[in-house]
């Protein structure tokens, strides 16, 4: 049986692959931000660095529930 990661998690591996920073790296990037909701966070990552809204969300998610 093998053990995959499910909800945000599972998009960890093809963001670090196609955006070339590690997920520790864009969590760092959230925390910093003045930004606090959600749809604001999703927003500016895809503004200020290109992540497509999928990636963006998977990060933010993940970013909030860890708060």
């Amino acid at each position: 049986m093998t053990n995959t990661a499910d909800g945000p998690v599972s998009y960890f591996p093809a963001i670090e692959k196609k955006y070339g920073r590690p997920i520790a790296e864009w969590l760092e990037l959230i925390e910093s931000s003045p930004l606090t909701k959600h749809m604001e966070l999703v927003r500016w990552l895809k503004t200020e660095y290109g992540l497509g809204h999928g990636h963006a969300n998977a990060l933010v998610a993940h970013a909030l529930a860890e708060k």
